[in-house]
């Protein structure tokens, strides 16, 4: 990565310089398996005299050839920059050169199919990729016009951002010629060609325009491809957007395209939006997946308008891209598609990634300090996507749905095809809503850190309240008071359920709040504060309410109501307020009869952090058996066939310890152990032969008699991840090693074995790897590209570990290295997730 940085003052320097207005880009994808021919022509203007650089991340230069005078290739050009040099008012820059695929997820990715061998290309240029494909100035306020066409095998189907032409076929070789995009920044082009299958249909625009769609996939998915369903919600996501921002679909087509080996859940290419290909269903999912995917899709079609018609001037405002896509897809999914609890997955999902990363040392606020390229590499996190969708939420309650909405649409129509800053929002909504929003602006999105919200409740002898307040504190590192405009819930047993029987809304502001409306009402049996979750904040819950949650909340009837309960608790565990062990039995009674499939997935997933690190050592190993023989039971009982019977087996799978656990994992694999409606199915085979190394109970000669039976790209993937459980020292160190010490491994296969590396029930088997983990992180940052270093320095911290010479090595090697502040971090946020195990821990043993 050295050298390939470039700073906001560069790029401010340049575009004070240059105005660029169209791309012309010829790429010939027939020349092997290593490289591409990547010609660009690029007409701009500039300051006459001036000089500049222009990015471009090759093999090999040809020729750069600027307004007819060929320049010396050995002078200006070092591999990732090309020096222009006084320049003229109206500039045409020609620039040949040979590109490399990679096998890293960024630029051009190059991926054969294990199953019948094909070649598949796809293009991923967010952040600062499409530099990897052709010459560019590459930031997002240079946009222009992008004319691409593309030499491949004829059989190939080539897509881009434009409607993808009749080829000029050449015997086996064809060219297709693509007409020039609208202005576009140029991270969100797009190339992907291969033989790839495809479902075409359309729809109807609400100008009157026929919007052509398509699908497609490689040809060894296609038969799990449920494309009508995916036409259906895209239809549903048309229809809604088109109708609340005023704004008809700005592109002439929609592709949705599934890419292999993808390092994201989707990207927002305009008109050929590109999806990790797990979302083809090859074998059973759970129902918190299934609508994840509508979320992924509705998200990157928000991003049509919101990021690709109207793109930030820097990535600073990166949030105005992701943070509304983020809510955009939460309310549409909740709105306009089947899956109406979106809020409650939200709430359990989104904003509990939110809350994480805001109590990080990295936090920052939604709109960020972006100084250079790799600030914005590890800005795509929890506070521009999770916090800033909740902060929107919190903004929509307070400025109203409707002069919201109106704002939105007044904004796309101001600034269609050009690029913005968070003050060209603000101004649209305050005009709408009657709200002046600086100083609003200021305390969310301008300042970082979480508050944390507690009822203080006075009563009668009968439980009639006579005073009530809401108490608001603020980190010490972050003390910022904010508005929050939210509800308070009363809730009482009836029967078998716990309702809320009274709600008021109110704005809360300051250190304290009085809530004078709630004098005069009894208590219930429960208090929710930030009741139906439009406020971002970390909730307590009064001694009373948490004694009847304990007990009660699987009576919750409302499932947001719930989510909010399960997330309070959640976060007094992480802020060591409540005993971990008090969350494990927390989840293991009330989790039976939750409804919700992200719900259960979220606590499930908390449940095994709590019993692996958060509970005293001491208990550990029995708190892990204790969740393992809980989920098996709660499985055993679970409704056949049901989401929950399902969840319940994969926890149970992937914290199995004893040898009780292995047969029941064996049995299940071999047919003698049986659930009613449980299907073992290709994927699920995987996760149980996982579970059966995991406990020491399968090895190598299974996990490649597994991959030979199941000889896919994701059965490669399984493998990879099954070998690096295997529960040894050395099992551990080949699997670092493999990963480490090569680049030949893809970047889903670097994923999967950094997923396998942790996944442990014995973490002293990780201790001989501390050393070798820090002695290498500098040479991986130095080596890498970005997208795996980062796999690397994360995925690889041994964080199993939980304990303070873990801190230590930690902190002496974040001592020892000031510089890089990206990869600082990385292994900064890595120590705060220890520390925050170790008061756990403390709060356990006490």
């Amino acid at each position: 990565m050295p050298g390939e940085n470039l700073t906001r003052v560069e790029a401010q320097e340049r575009r004070s310089v240059v105005d660029v207005q169209s791309y012309e880009i010829e790429l010939d994808l027939t020349r092997g398996a290593e490289v591409f021919g990547s010609s660009t022509t690029v007409r701009f203007t500039a300051t006459p005299g001036a000089s500049t650089f222009i990015d471009a991340l090759t093999r090999t230069v040809h020729s750069v050839t600027l307004n007819g005078a060929a320049l010396d290739v050995a002078a200006v050009n070092d591999g990732v920059r090309i020096q222009l040099a006084d320049l003229a008012a109206e500039n045409e820059l020609v620039v040949v050169a040979d590109a490399e695929y990679t096998n890293t997820g960024e630029g051009l990715h190059r991926f054969v199919d294990p199953v019948d061998g094909e070649v598949y290309l796809y293009s991923q240029f967010e952040v600062p990729d499409s530099r990897r494909v052709f010459a560019v100035f590459e930031q997002p306020d240079l946009k222009a016009t992008f004319q691409f066409t593309v030499t491949a095998p004829a059989r190939w189907e080539v897509v881009s951002n434009q409607p993808t032409p009749e080829p000029a076929v050449d015997g086996d070789v064809a060219t297709w010629t693509f007409s020039p995009t609208p202005v576009l920044s140029s991270y969100i082009t797009a190339v992907v060609a291969g033989p790839y299958d495809v479902v075409r249909s359309e729809l109807t625009s609400s100008d009157g325009r026929t919007i052509p769609l398509g699908i497609f996939t490689r040809r060894s998915l296609t038969e799990h491809l449920d494309a009508d369903y995916i036409f259906e919600k895209t239809r549903q996501g048309f229809a809604y957007y088109e109708e609340k921002f005023r704004y008809a679909y700005p592109f002439e087509k929609y592709d949705q395209l599934f890419v292999p080996e993808f390092n994201a859940g989707a990207m927002e290419n305009a008109g050929a939006v590109t999806f990790v290909e797990t979302y083809v269903f090859r074998s059973k999912v759970t129902d918190a997946i299934k609508e994840r995917r509508v979320v992924t899709i509705l998200h990157e079609l928000a991003h049509m308008w919101f990021g690709d018609l109207v793109t930030m001037k820097w990535w600073n405002d990166l949030w105005l891209n992701e943070s509304f896509a983020e809510w955009a897809s939460t309310i549409s999914t909740a709105e306009a598609t089947e899956w109406t609890e979106a809020w409650t997955t939200f709430q359990a999902m989104e904003k509990s990634w939110a809350y994480r990363q805001d109590q990080l040392p990295s936090t920052h606020p939604v709109v960020a300090t972006i100084n250079d390229l790799e600030d914005v590499q590890v800005n795509f996190d929890g506070i521009t996507y999770a916090k800033g969708g909740s902060v929107l939420k919190q903004l929509v309650a307070w400025v109203g749905i409707d002069a919201f909405y109106a704002g939105v649409a007044a904004y796309f129509q101001k600034h269609h095809h050009s690029n913005t800053e968070l003050s060209d929002l603000l101004v649209e909504l305050e005009a709408t809503s009657g709200r002046e929003l600086t100083s609003w602006s200021e305390k969310w999105l301008e300042t970082a850190g979480v508050n944390t919200l507690r009822p203080e409740i006075e009563t009668d002898a009968d439980g009639v309240v006579t005073a009530f307040a809401v108490l608001q504190e603020a980190p010490a590192d972050y003390p910022t008071i904010r508005p929050h405009r939210l509800a308070i819930g009363l809730y009482d047993l009836d029967g078998d359920a716990l309702v809320r029987r009274h709600r008021v809304e109110i704005d809360v502001d300051g250190t304290r709040t009085e809530v004078p409306e709630l004098v005069g009402q009894h208590r219930g049996a429960l208090v929710l504060v930030n009741d139906d979750d439009l406020a971002y904040a970390k909730i307590r819950l009064d001694e009373a309410s948490l004694a009847t949650a304990l007990e009660h909340l699987a009576k919750i009837s409302d499932p947001l109501a719930r989510a909010l309960v399960w997330g309070s608790v959640w976060d007094a565990t992480r802020d060591a307020e409540t005993a971990p062990r008090d969350y494990v039995r927390l989840v293991l009674d009330n989790i039976a009869t939750e409804t919700e499939s992200t719900t259960i997935r979220t606590t499930l997933a908390q449940l095994a952090q709590t019993a692996r690190a958060y509970v005293d050592p001491s208990t550990r190993a029995s708190t892990v058996t204790e969740v393992g023989d809980g989920l098996w039971a709660l499985a055993q009982r679970a409704e056949a066939g049901s989401d929950a019977q399902f969840q319940f087996v994969k926890a149970f799978a992937g914290i199995a310890s004893t040898p009780e656990h292995a047969a029941t994992l064996q049995g299940l694999t071999d047919g003698s152990v049986a659930l009613d409606g449980l299907t073992v199915d290709t994927d699920l085979r995987w996760e149980l032969l996982e579970g059966l190394v995991l406990v020491g109970a399968a090895g190598t000669a299974e996990i490649d008699a597994a991959l030979e039976a199941d000889n896919t790209a994701n059965g490669a993937q399984a493998a990879a991840r099954a070998r690096a459980t295997i529960p040894t020292t050395e099992g551990k160190l080949a699997a670092f090693r493999s990963i480490v010490e090569s680049s030949e491994q893809p970047n889903a296969i670097v994923r999967a074995t950094a997923q396998g590396f942790v996944h442990t029930n014995d973490p002293a088997i990780l201790q001989p790897l501390v050393e070798p983990y820090f002695a290498a992180l500098t040479t991986i940052w130095e080596s890498r590209s970005y997208h795996i270093a980062d796999t690397l320095v994360s995925g690889l911290y041994p964080s199993p570990l939980a304990d303070q010479a873990l801190v230590d090595s930690s902190r002496a090697w974040l001592e020892a290295n000031p510089g890089v502040p990206a990869l600082r971090r990385i292994v900064s946020e890595s120590v705060s997730g220890v520390e925050r195990a170790l008061r756990a821990q403390a709060a356990d043993a006490s």
